[in-house]
């Protein structure tokens, strides 16, 4: 089976429609499937991350500032144009640009699926490219635009089918929640380690701050000069996790060296599930990450960063499954980081409590439950 995955990084977006992709990538290449990649080589891109996974990366021309005033200004004029998914300036091009640079790779590949992960693509993208594959499937996050698909996955806590009734042909089949996670299979081998640990030793020790690859606004930055102020204990040890492509790397490597307790910058690690699972609390964005630290129990106070995270950490806070902050609240998100910390190193129990109840989202199995059923569709 020959598989197209279409998903794009950049220092706007961030990493993890990528990441997820070719988490699900990898578990369909261990069924024997090929897999294909197309993604447009934004500022960001990670087209060489893919190509050292072992996958073909096929580049998309680098949108240029000219041709985006361009788009704009079609946009304005041409009424197709303005009927566009609220994140189309992601895409970097016009739909029907890139439906027609994608569809000229795809007519070499034809491949069995082709697999979308894109906020600015739609029906109209979908519909374009039909004659190109056999089976479409579309992960998203908003449940917010028409799609023409097969299989459609929502990996969010509280997605229901019916929120994509509207959007959805009636044959298409829908995955929602975090059952359904694209988690790398290295999390649920660890679940049982990490929650053991949580239950022995309750305690504030492993400091974990992951922002996101890219962590375009300086986030980390942010949390590290709030928690200057906080009331860590004097053994506590903070590691924190960047990308390669991090724009503010350097910067967050200074103030890391000016902090009270241990604090190592680690970058584009390769273990991030044992980092977890030997961590006792995180402080993270409110992304795809999310269902990482639910498998392993870690509780998490979640900063959000974009506004399409926030359905997300409402959802884990109804949950009890992860204290929100919000960074944009400037003054008043370092007295609540501090507040909240306060009360988790002086609560073991309020710390076991988070990690329970975090464990109870998903249990890490849900990326081969989706390439079962990318395989089972095939086969029908």
């Amino acid at each position: 089976m020959k598989i197209a995955f279409r998903a794009d990084a950049s220092l706007q977006m961030g990493s993890g429609h990528v990441m997820r992709c070719l988490t699900l990538a990898d578990a369909l290449r261990a069924q024997g499937a090929q897999c294909h990649f197309i993604s447009r080589a934004h500022p960001g891109h990670l087209l060489e991350a893919i190509r050292q996974r072992g996958y073909k990366a096929n580049s998309l021309v680098a949108p240029v500032q000219q041709a985006q005033e361009a788009i704009k200004n079609i946009a304005k004029k041409v009424p197709d144009l303005q009927q566009k998914p609220t994140h189309a300036a992601w895409l970097g091009s016009t739909w029907q640009t890139d439906a027609q640079e994608t569809g000229d790779i795809l007519a070499r590949l034809q491949p069995d699926w082709l697999v979308v992960d894109h906020y600015a693509l739609d029906q109209r993208w979908e519909e374009a490219l039909a004659p190109h594959y056999r089976k479409l499937l579309v992960i998203d996050d908003l449940a917010d635009r028409p799609h023409r698909c097969d299989l459609l996955l929502d990996q969010n806590l509280g997605r229901q089918p019916e929120h994509y009734v509207q959007w959805m042909p009636a044959h298409c089949q829908v995955l929602t929640g975090p059952h359904y996670a694209l988690l790398r299979p290295e999390f649920a081998a660890l679940r049982p380690y990490s929650l053991q640990r949580r239950k022995a030793q309750p305690a504030l020790r492993q400091l974990l701050i992951t922002m996101g690859g890219v962590d375009q606004p300086n986030a980390t930055g942010q949390v590290l000069q709030a928690l200057k102020t906080c009331a860590l204990p004097a053994e506590c040890h903070i590691t924190v996790v960047m990308g390669l492509t991090a724009p503010w790397l350097q910067n967050v490597r200074e103030l890391a060296a000016q902090m009270p307790w241990p604090t190592e910058v680690v970058v584009n690690v390769n273990d991030m599930a044992r980092r977890m699972a030997d961590s006792d609390l995180a402080i993270g964005a409110a992304g795809s990450t999310s269902w990482e630290r639910c498998c392993l129990g870690l509780p998490t106070l979640m900063v959000v960063l974009a506004d399409n995270q926030r359905d997300i950490a409402t959802a884990l806070e109804h949950a009890c499954a992860a204290i929100t902050l919000d960074i944009h609240k400037d003054a008043q998100f370092a007295t609540e980081l501090k507040n909240a910390i306060v009360n988790l190193v002086s609560n073991e129990i309020a710390l076991m409590n988070l990690s329970h109840a975090a464990s109870n989202v998903t249990t890490g199995c849900g990326t081969n439950l989706v390439a079962d059923q990318m395989l089972d569709k095939s086969s029908s």
